[in-house]
């Protein structure tokens, strides 16, 4: 349980229990930021295997994924497949204005979202989600204004941190792996 003794503020936690929906951006989110485009224009990038994992956890308690990028790539419709994340935007120049058409479509509430960003382009949704979080190499302006900072990088495990963060606070960690007798 330690990291839910990183959220202290009992108003922050009390956030988190109502979370619905993790959105997140992916360059410096999901991946460390890197951009790998070799000689022949293929584009590669970074994910790591425990952040993937943490968002099937997510999942399997019913919280929805949504991927949500500036940026579009290939790579990163390959890897949501791989991952069943069926919600993948990219190319969203206004990441505000899609959030507000899309948050009123589904139905959901500001405050049932999670957001997690690393960059200035993030902010104007981390001010309006229920929860907004970011990585630990964020730049500083994201890292001022989020309820919480990761302790790992961006790429490096900081998406599993936040879903482990969300599932214990919600109290659905130990039904999510009890398959794995964690106990």
């Amino acid at each position: 349980m330690r990291v839910v003794n990183v959220i202290k503020d009992e108003a922050v936690k009390s956030r988190i229990r109502k979370i619905r929906l993790l959105m997140l951006d992916v360059d410096g989110v999901l991946t460390d930021g890197r951009i790998i485009i070799d000689d022949a224009g293929l584009e590669s990038k970074f994910f790591d295997v425990r952040d993937g994992h943490g968002l099937k956890l997510i999942m399997r308690c019913g919280l929805d994924v949504v991927l949500l990028t500036g940026r579009s790539s290939a790579v990163v419709t390959h890897r949501a497949r791989d991952l069943g994340i069926r919600e993948v935007f990219q190319g969203i120049l206004n990441k505000l204005e899609f959030f507000q058409q899309f948050i009123e479509k589904r139905e959901i509430r500001p405050e049932e979202v999670a957001y997690v960003g690393d960059d200035m382009v993030d902010i104007p949704i981390l001010k309006r989600v229920g929860f907004s979080a970011a990585v630990k190499d964020a730049v500083e302006e994201v890292r001022e204004i989020v309820d919480h900072v990761t302790e790992r990088p961006g790429g490096r495990g900081a998406v599993r941190e936040l879903c482990e963060l969300i599932l214990k606070v919600q109290g659905r960690w130990d039904e999510v792996t009890r398959k794995y007798e964690l106990g």
